[in-house]
């Protein structure tokens, strides 16, 4: 008799997709790798238990190798053959930053050299750091898209240069790291002129959260500049509070499901999408856990689409 394996029984992978932790065996077109580290925030933490959760509100949408229908394409997703599995998490040692970025950027190298798209999910988004140091193995002139709240973009706050304050500015200092597009950018005091200024100077496509609801869309992917490859960083508070308050720094008049999934179905078909990362989930602010749903469904859409588009 074949198992049912209903989401609410087994272990919780990330959609009940297949484990390996073995990344010198992996086979795969898409492999999720979790990155418990939350080390690199100033205020709020917890963002280390955004992997365990995203996990196990996950399973409430595992479909297994039949995939996902959608109703408004009105086609299936994610179906077999194609592979995606749960690498399950880097080995990060919280206090310790050398460690742990040189475990997070190793296994990102590592997956992408066995040939599979790596969906990490955090964590804060001080991790985006080691990843984009990994991204070498992609190529060069990858292009950088955030979907955020903030620009990121801080040098440093005393000794501190790698905090989640900072990636966009260390990753443009990156050789292989090319043009970039910032998207969701609000609030009142969330960056400071002069990382706005140099974020420009670099070349930076900075689009406010005002912009896109008050242009659409269509106006701010048409902002996104044309390149071979991208990289995709999805800080969670970029969404509206109202619908991500388990975040570490929540902030209103944020994107919505929407536009954001829209946006993402729009790049997949711009170019190859070399990975993502889904980073600062903090679930204990949310006892309600719309904030992990969110981001698995991010995720799940995002994934759909790079499949889609992939050949």
């Amino acid at each position: 008799m074949n198992k049912l394996n209903q989401p609410i029984t087994g272990i919780c992978s990330f959609a009940k997709y297949p484990i390996c932790t073995d990344l010198e065996q992996l086979d795969a077109d898409i492999a999720i790798l979790g990155v418990p580290y939350d080390t690199g925030v100033g205020f709020l933490s917890g963002a280390r238990l955004g992997p365990r959760r995203i996990r196990e509100v996950s399973t409430h949408y595992a479909r297994g190798d039949v995939g996902f229908y959608d109703p408004d394409s009105q086609t299936q997703l994610l179906a077999a053959p194609i592979k995606i599995v749960d690498c399950g998490d880097a080995d990060v040692l919280h206090g310790e930053i050398e460690y742990s970025f040189d475990a997070i950027e190793s296994a990102v190298r590592q997956i992408l050299k066995r040939g599979a798209i790596p969906g990490i999910m955090g964590g804060d988004h001080s991790i985006t750091i080691p990843i984009g140091r990994a991204l070498e193995e992609a190529g060069e002139d990858i292009c950088i898209i955030q979907f955020d709240a903030h620009l990121d973009w801080t040098n440093n706050v005393g000794p501190q240069n790698m905090g989640n304050g900072s990636p966009m500015r260390r990753l443009s200092e990156m050789p292989h790291i090319g043009k970039m597009v910032q998207i969701g950018l609000r609030g009142l005091g969330s960056s400071r002129r002069e990382d706005f200024e140099d974020a420009m100077a670099y070349g930076s496509e900075l689009v406010t959260a005002k912009e896109l609801h008050k242009e659409g869309v269509e106006a701010v992917l048409a902002r996104i500049p044309k390149a071979e490859k991208y990289y995709l960083s999805i800080d969670i508070d970029g969404y509206d509070m109202s619908i991500a308050p388990g975040v570490g720094s929540p902030s209103p008049g944020g994107m919505y499901y929407d536009e954001v999934t829209q946006m993402l179905e729009e790049i997949c078909k711009m170019g190859e999408i070399v990975g993502f990362d889904m980073v600062e989930v903090a679930p204990q602010y949310d006892p309600t856990a719309i904030t992990t749903r969110l981001a698995a469904m991010t995720m799940l859409h995002l994934m759909a689409h790079i499949m889609k588009n992939k050949n």
